[in-house]
């Protein structure tokens, strides 16, 4: 969010700047002998002028512009005319023309300034409430993308009747304990997503036992720092799910976190057999067909425009993805 994003959305900011700014206009302008008191009572009937056009009258803007502009010019001229009332009858000045126009000039600029202002605030917040529900959409897409991959491998052992179900099975509900109910906030800590991949990567090396060289390395002192939920866990899931096995030797996966700083360095690598691994995952999402990577490329750029790098190589044999985070 912008310094102006923010300014736009303290209204009471907003409110001490517009009046003290107008306070400073008035006192240049009226002349009486209670300057004080006379300006303030001007600026009383300003601030009805202003919230009864943008609550009253601005509405007509988007259905009727005839109309709205009709209720501006009535509005304007009747808070004018109260000014220039109380003017003549405390003060006592006689009309003139000069005087209104001078007031009813400082008032339109006043409404034009409240209209621009609460349709700027307005136009954001809208905004902020669209990038929340994409959030959430997104967001809600990672369960099933999970679980659906997650029942895939346990499918597969059950036909087997393998003996490592069971461990499976306990290691999945904790899985499914975190990305339900503790990823309901926009960040969460970084410690407990990394709890996250480490019961991940446990699940695989039960599922894959030596079939496969899996490695989790972190480097930093992971305390405070905060990050989106399930982020990197799309990159480690498709690590596995496109992994090489031709010659089981070699078959590997290399999961990396590095913090420094504010500089969160997320690496994860897989062994391939040949081009069309990893690849077909590319080609999937650039087209707009895949989910995973598509998802966390698109919560990227809502969550930290600017704020990130995301490479993705490949060469014949491997296939690494490489994540640069600003946690500030």
């Amino acid at each position: 969010m912008t310094k102006f994003d923010t300014l736009m959305e303290n209204k009471l900011a907003q409110n001490v700047l517009v009046w003290f700014f107008l306070f400073i206009i008035l006192m240049g302008i009226v002349v009486t002998d209670d300057k004080f008191t006379t300006v303030f009572l001007i600026m009383c009937i300003f601030a009805a002028a202003v919230y009864i056009n943008n609550l009253s009258i601005l509405p007509y803007f988007s259905k009727s512009k005839t109309l709205f502009g009709l209720l501006f010019l009535l509005n304007s001229t009747f808070f004018t005319g109260i000014m220039v009332y109380f003017l003549i009858k405390y003060s006592n000045q006689l009309f003139e023309w000069l005087v209104f126009l001078n007031l009813y000039g400082v008032l339109v600029l006043v409404l034009v300034f409240g209209i621009a202002l609460k349709m700027s605030r307005d136009s954001i917040q809208r905004k902020h409430k669209e990038r929340e529900a994409e959030l959430m959409l997104l967001k809600a897409q990672l369960n099933p993308h999970f679980l659906f991959n997650t029942l895939n491998n346990l499918y597969g052992l059950s036909v087997l009747k393998s003996d490592k179900l069971p461990d499976l099975m306990l290691k999945l509900s904790d899985l499914l304990r975190y990305s339900l109910y503790d990823t309901k906030e926009s960040f969460v800590p970084l410690a407990k997503e990394i709890t996250y991949l480490e019961n991940y990567i446990a699940l695989e090396k039960i599922r894959l036992e030596d079939q496969v060289t899996i490695s989790f390395d972190l480097k930093g002192a992971f305390t405070t720092e905060k990050i989106a939920p399930m982020l990197c866990i799309i990159f480690v899931e498709n690590a596995f799910k496109h992994l090489g096995n031709s010659d089981k030797s070699q078959s590997k996966v290399v999961v990396s976190l590095d913090l420094r700083g504010d500089k969160l360095i997320f690496s994860c690598e897989n062994s391939k057999d040949d081009l069309f691994s990893n690849a077909e995952l590319i080609l999937e999402n650039e087209d707009g067909s895949g989910i995973g990577l598509k998802n966390v490329k698109k919560r990227l750029s809502l969550l930290y425009p600017e704020k990130h790098t995301l490479t993705i190589s490949k060469n014949l044999t491997l296939f690494k993805v490489q994540l640069i985070l600003d946690l500030n």
